[in-house]
């Protein structure tokens, strides 16, 4: 299979009350198990890296591997920049053969913000690329995690349609209580600032911090609108709890990542059928 824009699989969910997972990967094996599962599942799934996820395996070489991968399976998929931090950042992940891309600029100035997506845009739309910008920042429960803000600020639907009419993205990610990491409390998610802000701009809105959001809470949210859910925190807790040995035993390294996939990919199946998006792919185009 070749990735495919993300745009068309996030906008059929926004119209078929389903959400299309957004997993995080790093490497050959967690996209492999991505993608199997998802291949099992016959459900629609974006693979992210950004900046977190770069270090070790940078743009350039990540989009390669991804690529020879997907080869092995035929699952609609895209691959997506996931809290891209500049314009070079962008323009590297489309030399790599991304297929969707987010600049977050969450916490500038709304102009800031705004003009940097619109020409992330210009860049993204001529290749078909799709584009996902934030508003308002969605923050981080610890340091556990590198994405987001230190502190949430929510989205105004006022300005959200606004900034869609200004910068043309194609999905738009909100900040109505979620934030990024594991829930020390069960979040508060402002429901109605969320069917306010579909109403407002009318296209597809995406959950950042989906990790540990209650399922009731999950299927409301995707009932007013967010058609793109981020997992990162519960696959990381997946694979460290299964590589940390607290006696301190040596195993064979392959053998305790082909655990650690296993448990991956236990998480991955369960937010393909909570979101509903088992059973929802179309056979991709190779």
């Amino acid at each position: 299979m070749k990735f495919m824009p993300a745009e068309p699989l996030i906008r059929e969910a926004f119209k078929g009350g389903y959400a299309v997972p957004s997993f995080c990967v790093f490497n050959a094996e967690t996209i492999d198990t991505v993608l199997r599962v998802a291949a099992a599942q016959r459900a629609p799934v974006l693979l992210m890296a950004g900046p977190g996820e770069f270090p070790l395996t940078p743009a350039g070489l990540l989009g390669e591997i991804a690529q020879l991968v997907a080869r092995r399976y035929d699952v609609p998929a895209a691959l997506h920049l996931d809290h891209g931090s500049s314009l070079q950042e962008v323009d590297d992940c489309i030399a790599a053969g991304f297929t969707s891309l987010m600049l977050d600029f969450s916490t500038r100035p709304f102009a800031e913000n705004a003009e940097a997506l619109r020409q992330v845009a210009a860049r993204a739309r001529p290749r078909g690329i799709t584009v996902e910008g934030e508003l308002g920042a969605v923050g981080r429960v610890g340091d556990a995690t590198q994405e987001g803000a230190k502190a949430s600020t929510l989205t105004d639907p006022a300005e959200a349609k606004a900034y869609v009419g200004a910068t043309g993205v194609e999905m738009l990610a909100v900040s109505i209580g979620n934030a990024h990491g594991i829930y020390t409390r069960r979040p508060r998610l402002d429901f109605d600032r969320l069917g306010a802000i579909r109403e407002a701009t009318g296209i597809p809105l995406v959950l950042h911090g989906g990790s540990g959001t209650p399922e009731e809470d999950l299927k409301r949210a995707i009932s007013l609108g967010i058609a793109k859910v981020n997992v990162a925190s519960e696959l990381c807790r997946a694979v460290r709890s299964t590589v940390q040995d607290p006696a301190g035993n040596t195993a064979w390294l392959p053998q305790v990542f082909a655990r650690a996939m296993e448990a991956m990919a236990q998480v991955v199946e369960r937010w393909i059928l909570m979101c509903g998006a088992a059973g929802k792919a179309a056979k991709s185009p190779r």
